[in-house]
């Protein structure tokens, strides 16, 4: 059966054959020719027509099916069902400081050359003759995919967009590609200061969950001197200083760095890849705020409280997401717990009250073996692992025994007042500590009577 990115295609084959009935030329553009090249799939297929006027592009593309416009000025246009934009030529003016501040001109007779200029990167820039296959590459965006090199087109034009300082930290992280010096000199002077978060968000995701490694993002931003508007709490690790016995790899950046590293390895094991990231970024934020050195020897004592804070300071400023700003919180908070219980094999009871507390259990023992510094890893991490697995399938069964609930004291006459949350939390300590469900019931009433 065809595949929809074979569909796809053949569709925009379609309508490159009525442009050129037409007199136009219809190309393939940016990221789909770039990812192509890369031998990568790319199933957000670019289309770019020359020489057609917009009311003609739209009647064209009306015999293809129902035609969305993406934006009337913009002169791009999508056909539903299909994951296809079709662009028109266009030239861009600044408007602002902002990454929307923007007047766009669209222009069928521009040419590729002139189209492909007002583009970011040489990389995004190469087009691609969608009917003979012909590759234009008005900027050397090919060679310097061949030789790993990330560079900007026109220095005016790039400088009016902050949203590129982040879309080079994560082309670069994706694509295991060098900013080019130049490009880097530039990227130092730009002001990423009004960006709307959305778009931080969204950089940030890409650099997080399609790189194999997600460090080079921070490395490149760290590189550029970026890191202070979006990422102060992480640029605060930098040259902060471990317990070499715990973490020999070095200060708290770069065991961060390397955390984020081992868990791309965990990507298909979790529910929600960010959210996962985000919490091995920032589990470490507290220690810039707790460590000291006592005896000649570095601590950070309760680092994942202190962090709290800063956590929550970090999250609000680059996402409106509740649930991932709770999710990543509460692994926060917990990170250190899994690998101490495992350490001191630590009661049933203690293992359960921990996974009671977290939000996804299956996840913080995953991010246990994470924290666990590459040297210290072998041996002990595995050992780590196996008992916490052991814990949570203990856990698991007890969570689905017969227990206590608020219907039950109800029927037992007890009448629901100010002090029944109390009670009510009494029972699932009862149930946590593995009491069935009848003794429980009955520890329960005498606790309430006796509150009474």
């Amino acid at each position: 059966m065809e595949d929809k990115l074979t569909k796809d295609i053949e569709k925009a084959r379609d309508i490159a054959k009525a442009a050129d009935a037409r007199g136009g030329r219809a190309f393939f553009a940016g990221g789909f020719v770039r990812d192509e090249l890369l031998d990568l799939e790319n199933k957000d297929i670019d289309v770019e027509v020359h020489g057609i006027p917009a009311e003609e592009l739209k009647e064209i593309l009306e015999d293809f099916g129902e035609v969305i416009t993406i934006g009337k000025s913009f002169g791009v246009y999508s056909l539903r069902g299909h994951n296809i934009d079709i662009a028109m030529p266009r030239k861009e003016k600044n408007t602002g400081r902002g990454h929307r501040d923007f007047e766009i001109f669209t222009d069928p007779f521009l040419g590729p050359e002139a189209a492909a200029r007002r583009r970011d990167f040489t990389i995004n820039s190469i087009m691609k003759d969608v009917l003979s296959g012909e590759i234009i590459d008005s900027y050397g965006g090919r060679e310097d995919l061949e030789k790993g090199i990330l560079r900007h087109i026109d220095s005016d034009a790039f400088v009016e967009d902050p949203l590129r300082v982040l879309r080079g930290a994560q082309f670069a992280a994706r694509f295991n590609l060098k900013v080019a010096p130049e490009t880097m000199e530039l990227c130092r002077g730009i002001d990423i200061s009004e960006l709307p978060k959305e778009r931080v968000e969204a950089e940030l995701e890409k650099g997080l969950c399609k790189s194999s490694r997600p460090s080079v993002f921070f490395e490149v931003l760290r590189e550029m001197n970026q890191l202070d508007i979006w990422f102060p709490e992480l640029k605060r690790l930098i040259g902060l200083e471990q317990d070499p016995v715990f973490h020999p790899e070095g200060d708290v950046w770069v065991h961060t760095m390397e955390c984020l590293d081992k868990a791309v390895n965990y990507h298909e094991q979790v529910e929600e890849p960010f959210r996962f990231m985000l919490a091995v970024l920032t589990h470490d934020f507290g220690k810039a705020e707790v460590t000291e050195v006592i005896k000649g020897r570095i601590h950070s004592y309760e680092h994942e409280k202190a962090g709290a804070p800063l956590i929550d300071k970090f999250l609000r400023r680059i996402t409106g997401n509740r649930e991932v700003i709770s999710y990543v919180e509460n692994m926060a908070q917990l990170h250190m717990r899994p690998n101490m219980l495992a350490y001191d094999k630590s009661t049933v009871k203690a293992t359960n009250r921990m996974f009671d507390e977290s939000v996804c259990p299956e996840e913080l023992i995953l991010f246990s073996a994470i924290d666990m510094s590459s040297e210290r890893y072998e041996g002990e991490g595995e050992d780590n692992l196996k008992f916490l697995r052991e814990r949570l399938e203990i856990f698991r069964e007890l969570m689905a025994r017969p227990y206590v609930m608020g219907r039950d004291l109800v029927d037992a006459c007890l009448e629901p007042d100010e002090n029944f949350g109390e009670i009510l939390e009494y029972a699932h300590k009862l149930r946590l500590a593995g009491v069935d469900k009848e003794p429980a019931l009955k520890q329960v009433l005498a606790f309430a009577r006796k509150g009474k």
